[in-house]
């Protein structure tokens, strides 16, 4: 059984597609990629059908990341196949609950710095778009620290399921 991941911001251009590329990297990495999807999507459509800002990609390529990504829209519908939506700050993670048809769509929406243990009381991932270059590679250090502890309780219920 396939266990889905959306990652979820405000354009899906920056943060979104960002956590996107690192948390593949790590299931691929963990020899997972055959039993976790993992996408992205924005809480909004103004880039639908863009790629990522350049900025994104070229911080995930000089690290060592891809950097292939297409915007879109988040749509409640995805729900029902997703088994968590990871979103980026407290109003993506606010406006995704409030789009969940269903409480128990609601309860799989987490922030993605809630799995990082050193991150504290402040769990957003804050928006680097209207900032210079330094902005990208804090949002890329935070991705990085959070992707450990969510690769782990993916890792759990991948492994705890029945095949």
């Amino acid at each position: 059984m396939t266990y889905r991941v959306c990652f979820v911001c405000t354009g899906n251009i920056c943060r979104s597609p960002m956590a996107e590329s690192v948390f593949r990297a790590r299931v691929a990495e963990a020899g997972l990629d055959t039993v976790v999807e993992v996408d992205s999507a924005g809480t909004g459509g103004w880039h639908e059908g863009e790629g990522a800002d350049p900025r994104t990609e070229t911080v995930l390529l000089e690290h060592g990341y891809g950097a292939d990504h297409t915007a879109r829209k988040f749509d409640p519908a995805w729900f029902a196949r997703l088994d968590l939506v990871v979103a980026l700050d407290e109003s993506h993670r606010g406006a995704l609950r409030r789009l969940a048809p269903t409480e128990r769509d609601a309860d799989k929406v987490r922030l993605l710095r809630s799995y990082d243990p050193a991150s504290g009381d402040d769990l957003d991932v804050p928006d680097p778009y209207y900032g210079g270059p330094d902005g990208f590679d804090a949002c890329l250090e935070m991705v990085e620290a959070a992707s450990t502890g969510l690769l782990a309780a993916v890792r759990e219920h991948v492994e705890g399921q029945a095949p």
